[in-house]
């Protein structure tokens, strides 16, 4: 029961203004401009969530990163593209955690050490304070991925299935 307490603790002790901080207005407009852009070479959908601390409901349950970034994927509708080829990038700020959710389409063709490569080099950049150099390699590794099994073919029409803003819990 304590673990839990402190863990709420944790939790509550950040708000949207820390992570208005780590992601002011102007790098999450940079940072939609780049998942439009990603988006126009290959036919996946990327989305980008961040959040301060989970939800109580998590904490009690004793719920993980991950449980929460698998049920944003389908709370957001990632899972919801014509190829099952969406991508969740999602930020947990009070425990540091980073977790990639892709679709079965992708998913199946992607290893997972290609995934935690890209875990490993945002991390890396967070810990020296460089949020946006983190998260502007990681939409280049993981458009690199969608290029390479899902590219457009020349003159190809890619509907914009998702929106590209980021998404701030």
């Amino acid at each position: 029961m304590v673990s839990k307490i402190r863990r709420l603790l944790k939790h509550r002790w950040l708000d949207d203004f820390d992570t208005r901080r780590a992601l002011p207005p102007e790098l999450l407009e940079r940072l939609a401009g780049r998942v439009a852009a990603s988006e126009r070479r290959h036919s996946g959908e990327i989305r980008l969530y961040v959040e301060a601390g989970l939800p109580n409901s998590y904490i009690w349950r004793g719920a993980t990163a991950r449980e929460r970034a698998v049920a944003l994927f389908g709370k957001l509708r990632v899972w919801d593209t014509e190829q099952n080829n969406g991508v969740l990038i999602y930020l947990l700020l009070a425990e540091h955690a980073i977790e990639i959710v892709a679709d079965r389409g992708l998913a199946r063709q992607v290893e997972a050490h290609d995934w935690q490569a890209i875990v490993a080099h945002m991390r890396q950049a967070f810990r020296e304070g460089r949020f946006e150099d983190g998260l502007t390699q990681a939409l280049e590794e993981v458009s690199a991925l969608l290029v390479r099994h899902f590219p457009l073919a020349p003159g190809q029409a890619n509907p914009n299935e998702l929106p590209d803003a980021p998404v701030v819990g």
